[in-house]
């Protein structure tokens, strides 16, 4: 196995996260959220995908899915087109609402398609290349990419564990 395709195995456990997580959902379970401080399903799915999206952009020198291909529009949520929900107070969560979970897959399976188009590209020397220098170390390609996949699983296994209380109170057995 080579780098290109580790990632691309990678990211596409992200996507049947994501998939199984929203599937077959209602717009109110999706907006459930355990008390007023916690993330809902739609907020966390938007979050990994948003950072995803604008992470992978930034490196591969593309625009964003969430832009180029009206994502923003879509989902016409009262936030600023470049957020990506980092630091969200409970009102900007809450605010992050959609009515199918198919506007959530869509745009992930659209972020997703960019995202491995990008990093079936990628060689194992392509991984040192500096991609910020804001930090110390500065951050390489490689970094950047495990830091996309870290974050992207751990919401989608905290959303898997709100949807694993959504279905108990369904159930009656919370």
């Amino acid at each position: 196995m080579n780098t290109a395709d580790l990632l691309t195995d990678a990211f596409g456990r992200v996507r049947d996260v994501v998939h199984t997580v929203v599937e077959d959902l209602t717009p109110a379970e999706l907006a459930y959220r355990i008390d007023g401080h916690a993330n809902s399903i739609a907020w966390l799915v938007w979050h990994l995908t948003r950072v995803q999206d604008d992470h992978i952009a930034g490196v591969a020198g593309t625009e964003q899915v969430w832009i180029s291909q009206g994502w923003v529009d879509r989902f016409g949520l009262p936030l600023d087109p470049r957020d990506t929900g980092y630091g969200h107070n409970d009102d900007q969560v809450a605010a992050v609402r959609v009515d199918s979970p198919d506007l959530l897959t869509g745009y992930y399976d659209a972020v997703h398609e960019q995202t491995v188009r990008f990093v079936r590209g990628l060689s194992d020397a392509d991984l040192d290349r500096v991609v910020d220098t804001r930090w110390d170390p500065p951050v390489t390609l490689g970094v950047r990419l495990v830091s996309v996949l870290s974050d992207d699983l751990q919401h989608g296994g905290q959303a898997a564990f709100v949807r694993g209380i959504v279905e108990r109170r369904k159930a009656g057995k919370d």
